[in-house]
């Protein structure tokens, strides 16, 4: 157990003497683990994430900041990409990374990010960072849906940050303000839904991917073989235009999945392990 250290492991893996190995995940802590921990309920879940050592410092919000900043998203960035990969322009990558957490679950077009960040350089830059990020287990930008495709290629990505801590640590609103505040909070849920797929759905077995036509969206579509499940996630954010009739009378063999109001309670979402949902 080498506590963040995914990158360090796998450059490992490739040696030519590293023999036979057997890759066993220890994602990050799930909702149920950490209400069994630490009594967290699930509006504590949400803002806090699954880092079971921040949990000493929940009653102290700037502490429990600081702690998630320094010690774990700074100690993967400086030590485990930064020594592990060659990176030509490491603050573009950080800068990558805050804005990731400044737009969770939300689709950001390449171009788009270029136009935020300095010293962008050039797309195909960013997508390289952001699967650095996804292969640390941060932030994943998962592609457009397309049918007969793993991935369309060339979409603009979702960027779905693989534990909620990783955001509100980042942010400037407090606990109280975040879950006050119902688009933020929507966009919270949200992205801990599709942590929650990421870290359940791990392997070649499934593709977690999104669908948009023109002002329809559907979360997420996770497919398995020849199987899909359209995903829409109701987490309080409103004004959002659901893409799930669009999307079943283009996939009328896809399968929809409600969850959150009206549908899937978000306890027990969390509490399950996501490929229950899915046909396991």
């Amino acid at each position: 157990m080498l506590g963040s250290s995914a990158l360090l492991l796998q450059e490992g893996l490739t040696e030519s003497l590293s023999g036979r190995f057997f890759l066993h995940r220890c994602m990050h802590w799930s909702f149920q683990e950490c209400a069994d921990a630490f009594g967290w309920n699930l509006r504590q879940w949400l803002y806090f994430g699954g880092y079971p050592g921040a949990a000493a410092f929940v009653k102290n919000e700037q502490q429990w900041k600081r702690y998630v900043s320094d010690s774990l998203i700074e100690t993967v960035l400086a030590r485990d990409v930064f020594q592990m990969c060659r990176i030509a322009k490491p603050a573009l990558m950080r800068h990558l990374f805050a804005l990731s957490a400044t737009f969770p679950a939300q689709i950001f077009s390449y171009n788009k990010m270029l136009g935020q960040l300095q010293d962008a350089g050039n797309t195909t830059t960013l997508a390289h960072y952001l699967k650095l990020l996804e292969s640390a287990f941060l932030v994943s930008g998962i592609e457009a849906y397309s049918k007969g495709q793993i991935r369309k290629r060339g979409s603009s990505p979702k960027l779905i940050l693989w534990n909620n801590a990783l955001i509100n640590a980042l942010s400037t609103k407090k606990f109280r303000e975040a879950v006050g505040d119902p688009v933020w909070w929507g966009r919270i849920v949200e992205n801990a839904v599709g942590a929650h797929l990421c870290n359940s759905l791990s392997g070649v077995e499934y593709n977690i991917t999104y669908w948009r036509e023109g002002d329809r969206e559907v979360d997420f579509v996770v497919t398995r073989g020849p199987k899909a499940w359209a995903i829409e996630v109701k987490g309080g954010r409103t004004g959002k235009l659901t893409g799930i009739g669009h999307f079943r009378r283009i996939y009328p063999e896809a399968n929809t999945l409600l969850v959150g109001e009206g549908g899937i309670p978000l306890e027990q979402f969390f509490k399950s392990d996501a490929s229950v949902w899915f046909g396991k």
